[in-house]
């Protein structure tokens, strides 16, 4: 029997929201009537809330979750005999938090099937697993039901604004990055999806207007010969279109020969995730890399003429003043000012559910109960001053300005003085996402 459902995605990083598209080809081809909402881009259509007998929320981040918590709420005023289900990187971390707000199935890993099964599954029927792992064949999505390109973020290169799409050629990671949602999840694992797949998804919205394209891998070389092969194939398709992907430090390092090809085949920028310049808090992030492997990291992507946007969290337990003057610094010297998201000057360490931070005593000792609001678990700094410090630099962020500009305004409240005179390169020549790197 045909039912009526409702996908709901409230923040997706200013992107066209994947995470309703992958899911509405699922449902569709089993003969559901899907609707689709992105919160982002306009308000609940209450009209569908009423109709729907299924409402989905996907939850791929911090923000969008607590987003889909007032959503939640509003739905069930709406709808109070709507089925409701949560699918994404939190929701099975939050799992108590969303069954509380009356969320009957939370899905994690690999949830098209199973949202299909909860969708279609018979009163009484056994609840789904809330992760599922298993190896899938992926469905094209469906982005026919989503706003077109030109409501979502855009790629600015070279003054001009490009419209840009996004896909993802693999999903979870190989990694244990203690502070990474995807941990919790995948614990080490991932999948590809198939290239014939992906292909199609850019050919679909290169034809909808896309110029360049977002891939969404949390590391686009967990699978390099994968990453190469569809790169390539995607160049002599499409040889206009541009792209950018994540890849974490080590990777950049160890697939070093594949950054040339990146860079024929169309890669505008590389964004990886650095956290910090001191060794001792990478290591306990256990994050791979080292100082000096993010300093080659990034004489081998200007090597390869590949621009490095490389992310931070900037506030964490054991930031001292010193220590964030000494990433300013280093930012400064190596030339990157204009590479880095003045946000990332002010992102303070999240402690979720599930987090591998737990798994440090330091941590444990450090933390305080739960919030559910926040959906993390609080902390300070042990020097007041510091998260001063990051409160003032949040504020500068959110004034805004170009990068430069705001960059020497929270050099000036670090140092007390205004940075030194150094070369800036033009801002045209540095490619950058119009909605910045956010959690």
């Amino acid at each position: 029997m045909a039912l009526r459902v409702l996908l709901i995605s409230t923040y997706e990083l200013g992107r066209q929201p994947f995470g309703l598209a992958s899911p509405a080809a699922w449902l569709q081809e089993r003969g559901h009537e899907v609707m689709c909402a992105d919160l982002a881009c306009a308000r609940l259509p209450e009209e569908a809330v009423a109709r729907a007998e299924v409402v989905a929320l996907h939850v791929p981040m911090h923000t969008a979750t607590r987003l889909a918590a007032k959503a939640i709420r509003k739905v069930r005023s709406i709808n109070p005999a709507a089925r409701l289900c949560c699918y994404g990187l939190y929701a099975p971390v939050n799992e108590a938090y969303l069954r509380n707000l009356g969320v009957e199935v939370v899905l994690g890993g690999e949830f098209e099937p199973e949202l299909v099964r909860f969708v279609e599954r018979a009163a009484g029927e056994q609840v789904e697993p809330v992760v599922s792992l298993g190896r899938l064949h992926f469905r094209v999505p469906e982005r026919g039901l989503l706003p077109g390109l030109d409501r979502y973020a855009a790629v600015q290169v070279n003054g001009a604004r490009l419209p840009a799409g996004y896909t993802e050629a693999s999903r979870g990671c190989k990694h244990h990055c203690r502070h990474c949602p995807v941990v919790p999840v995948y614990g080490g694992r991932f999948r590809i999806v198939q290239r014939e797949v992906v292909l199609e998804d850019i050919r679909r919205q290169a034809a909808a207007g896309a110029r360049h394209i977002t891939f969404g891998d949390p590391d686009f070389f967990n699978g390099p010969a994968h990453a190469a092969a569809l790169v390539r194939a995607l160049h002599q398709e499409h040889p206009g279109l541009s792209y950018d992907v994540t890849i974490k430090i080590e990777h950049l390092l160890k697939h070093r020969g594949l950054l040339p090809v990146l860079k024929e085949t169309g890669c505008l920028f590389v964004t990886s995730a650095v956290e910090s310049v001191d060794d001792a808090v990478l290591a306990r992030l256990d994050k791979g890399h080292t100082r000096a492997d993010f300093l080659e990291a990034v004489r081998l992507t200007r090597e390869a003429g590949l621009a490095l946007a490389p992310t931070f969290v900037a506030f964490h337990p054991w930031t001292t003043r010193d220590g964030y003057r000494e990433l300013l610094r280093t930012i400064l010297e190596l030339d990157l000012v204009e590479n880095v998201a003045p946000v990332q000057l002010a992102v303070r360490l999240l402690i979720p559910a599930g987090s591998r931070l737990l798994e440090l005593d330091e941590v444990r000792r450090l933390v305080g109960p739960f919030e559910e609001q926040a959906l993390a678990y609080p902390w300070r700094n042990p020097d007041p001053g510091v998260d001063e410090l990051c409160s003032r630099v949040e504020a500068e962020v959110q004034a805004g300005g170009p990068r430069v500009e705001v960059f020497a305004r929270i050099w000036e409240l670090a140092h007390g003085a205004p940075p030194p005179d150094y070369h800036l390169v033009s801002r045209a020549a540095i490619p950058y996402m119009t909605e910045p790197w956010f959690c």
